[in-house]
C-alpha cells in the first residue's frame, strides 16, 4: 500500500547487480565485454549477408534481422547499466522508464516472432525444396516482418500505456539493471491485476503461439528428415537447422523460466540473473551459433574480414 507516500513518481533508481563497489566495477568490465561482442558479431553478420550474394536468401534475411534486433535488444538494455556506472547515477527518470520499457517489448516479442518465421523457412526448405522459391517470395518474407513489427509495437504500447497510469509509492528503487515489467509491478501501490493479466494473456499468446508454431514446424521436420533413406541426406537437413534449435532453447527456456514462473518460487536475484541471460547472453551467442555451423556463413566472414584487413 502506499499510504500517504503514494505520489507521481518522477524518476526511479536502478540498483544494478551488485551494491559493493569492487563487483560492480568488475561487472561493468564483463558487460561491457559481452556489449562489444553482441555489437561486433551482430554487425559482421549483417555486413557479411549483405556483401555475399549468395546469402541473399529468405533464411539470411531472417537472420540478418534478427542480429539487427539483437544489436537493438542489448542496446536497450545494457547500454543504459554501462552509462549509469561511467556517469555514476543510479537514476532514470518515469518517461525514460517507460521508454525503455517499451523499446524492450517490442525487440523481445519481435525475437519471437524472428524465431517461428525462420522455423517455417526451415519447414519450407526441408518438407517442400522443390518448391521453396515460389513459396518463400521476397513479398511474403517483407510481409511477415512488417506483420511482425506491428503486433510487436501494439503488444508493447498497451503495457506501456497500462503500466503508466499504475502509482508508485516514495520506494521507488528497482532491483534491476533496466526497467523490466515485473520489477515495476512489485514497486506500484495500485491495483495491478489489469497488467498481470496482460502479462498473462497477450504476452503469453506473443509467447506461446510462436512457440507452438516452431514445435509444429520441427515435428513435421523431423517427420520428412527421417523418410530420407540416405544417412548423410538426415544430418544435411538437421545441420541446417540445429543453430536455430539452440537459440530458440536457450531464448524461451530463459524467458520461460522469469516470466511464466509463480513469483514465489523464485527471488529477485535469480529473475535478475536469468533475465541477464536472454538480454545479454542470448544476443552474444547468436552470430556464433549461427556462424561456427555455417559454411556458408563463414566463408562470407572470411572474405569480408580479408577485404576490411586488406583495405586497411
Amino acid at each position: 500500500m502506499c499510504g500517504e507516500n503514494q505520489s507521481s513518481v518522477s524518476e526511479f533508481l536502478l540498483l544494478g547487480l551488485s551494491r559493493k563497489p569492487q563487483q560492480q566495477q568488475l561487472l561493468f568490465m564483463l558487460f561491457l565485454s559481452m556489449y562489444l561482442a553482441t555489437i561486433l558479431g551482430n554487425l559482421l553478420i549483417i555486413l557479411a549477408i549483405n556483401s555475399d550474394s549468395r546469402l541473399h536468401t529468405p533464411m539470411y534475411f531472417f537472420l540478418s534481422n534478427l542480429s539487427f534486433v539483437d544489436i537493438c535488444f542489448s542496446s536497450t538494455t545494457v547500454s543504459r547499466m554501462l552509462v549509469n556506472h561511467i556517469i555514476g547515477s543510479q537514476t532514470v527518470s518515469f518517461s525514460g522508464c517507460l521508454t525503455q520499457t517499451y523499446i524492450f517489448l517490442v525487440l523481445s516479442s519481435m525475437d519471437n516472432f524472428l524465431l517461428a518465421v525462420m522455423a517455417y523457412d526451415r519447414f519450407v526448405a526441408v518438407c517442400y525444396p522443390l518448391h521453396y522459391t515460389t513459396k518463400m517470395t521476397h513479398q511474403l518474407c517483407i510481409l511477415l516482418i512488417t506483420v511482425s513489427w506491428g503486433i510487436a509495437n501494439v503488444n508493447a504500447l498497451l503495457n506501456t500505456l497500462l503500466m503508466a497510469r499504475l502509482s508508485f509509492s516514495a520506494h521507488n528503487r528497482i532491483p534491476h539493471f533496466f526497467c523490466d515489467v515485473p520489477a515495476l509491478l512489485k514497486l506500484s501501490c495500485s491495483d495491478t491485476h489489469l497488467n498481470e493479466m496482460m502479462v498473462f494473456t497477450v504476452g503469453g499468446l506473443i509467447t506461446a503461439t510462436p512457440l507452438v508454431c516452431i514445435l509444429v514446424s520441427y515435428i513435421c521436420i523431423t517427420s520428412a528428415v527421417l523418410r530420407v533413406p540416405s544417412a548423410k541426406g538426415k544430418w544435411k537437413a538437421f545441420s541446417t537447422c540445429g543453430s536455430h534449435l539452440a537459440v530458440v532453447s536457450l531464448f524461451y527456456g530463459t524467458i520461460i523460466a522469469v516470466y511464466f514462473n509463480p513469483s514465489s518460487s523464485h527471488s529477485a536475484e535469480q529473475d535478475t540473473i536469468t533475465t541477464v541471460m536472454y538480454t545479454v547472453v542470448t544476443p552474444m551467442l547468436n552470430p556464433f551459433i549461427y556462424s561456427l555451423r555455417n559454411k556458408d556463413m563463414k566463408e562470407a566472414l572470411r572474405k569480408l574480414i580479408s577485404k576490411e584487413t586488406g583495405f586497411i
